[in-house]
């Protein structure tokens, strides 16, 4: 006789997408800028929200400029705020929740994949590039923080997309499998595997869904001792100068599910860095502990037509919000301008 183990099979109902139509933005609303919420879905079948931001008394064809980042954040945050001022300066913007978090679909919540949120970016495009008020040919991405990587890498399969930008960019494959400025030890790596896949087992009978704690401290627990990118962290994320409740970097319930770190740990999204061809502005800010993986980054770009640029004496949130005047959206503008117009 064959026993056969008992196995209890779950039903997972659709999601039902629910939008927030309220303006519920870390930032003022624009009196320059239409505003729409939108979803359309991805090649795996996740539902994505996205907002729309295009220009009053706009031509009826744009040039177009889709917005992620940073890495953990949602639409209604730094992404937002980028595509709402690039609309005022003429272009037809989106800023979009990704997969397993915001407003989008995918479960469990809370989870992060090279492969699907690299795909996010050109399912973006397929979306934007399908409005009757888009010049299809005249698309660029903007990649924030974790998301710069993450438009590096999109810009390296997909040809559709006519120029690239990145602001303080992290490379989160590199940063999760090797540690900060590459110090984790073989010893260290290995460990990390072993307990990523150790908890597998447990957190399959819980689908995956199993929060870390919160990803950032609160500001009261800033000590002397605490490094100055995570006090900063703190700053934007859990106060109301950035906190927004469906944030993975802003959540005081949980951050990343378990797993999430996996798909990144053996996946370097650089690896075709040198195939990108279209024209590419790196910005990074001279004190922001992120600045090394914008000029490594910068080296291994493939186009002929690419820049580093240098914020003076900025650091890495310095670059989220504006609070400081050190966005360079002027540049921002000439090089799409330049680039996709």
């Amino acid at each position: 006789m064959t026993n056969i183990c008992s196995q209890t099979v779950i039903t997972v109902p659709p999601q039902t997408i629910q939008l927030e139509q309220r303006w519920d933005k870390i930032f003022l609303q624009s009196d320059k800028v239409e505003h729409f919420k939108v979803t359309f879905k991805n090649r795996y079948g996740i539902t994505l929200a996205a907002d729309l931001y295009r220009p009053k008394n706009s031509p009826d064809k744009l040039s177009a400029i889709v917005v992620a980042g940073p890495f953990g954040a949602v639409k209604e945050q730094v992404s937002g705020f980028y595509a709402q001022t690039l609309a005022e300066r003429g272009f037809f913007a989106l800023a979009f929740d990704p997969s397993f978090t915001g407003e989008s679909s995918g479960l469990p919540r809370n989870q992060a994949s090279v492969e699907i949120y690299t795909e996010d970016f050109s399912a973006a495009i397929d979306y934007i590039g399908s409005l009757d008020c888009v010049e299809r040919e005249h698309i660029g991405i903007l990649g924030i923080c974790g998301w710069g990587g993450m438009a590096l890498n999109a810009s390296s399969i997909d040809t559709r997309i006519k120029a690239v930008a990145t602001v303080v960019m992290y490379d989160m494959s590199r940063v999760i499998s090797k540690g900060y400025n590459d110090s984790m030890t073989e010893g260290q790596r290995l460990a990390m595997k072993q307990s990523l896949n150790n908890s597998r087992c447990d957190d399959s009978q819980h689908s995956y869904a199993t929060l870390n704690p919160r990803n950032n401290i609160t500001v009261d627990q800033i000590t002397d001792e605490t490094p100055q990118f995570i006090a900063d962290y703190s700053r934007f994320y859990t106060t109301k100068r950035g906190f927004h409740i469906r944030s993975v970097n802003s959540n005081p319930n949980g951050s990343w599910v378990l797993s999430m770190p996996l798909s990144f740990i053996n996946q370097s999204l650089l690896n075709h860095a040198h195939e990108i061809e279209c024209p590419t502005l790196i910005i990074a800010g001279e004190k922001a502990h992120s600045r090394y993986f914008s000029e490594d980054a910068f080296n291994k770009v493939g186009s002929k037509n690419k820049e580093l640029m240098i914020i003076p004496n900025a650091v890495h949130t310095d670059l989220y919000d504006n609070t400081t005047n050190k966005i360079p959206f002027d540049k921002l503008e000439t090089f799409f301008s330049a680039n996709i117009l």
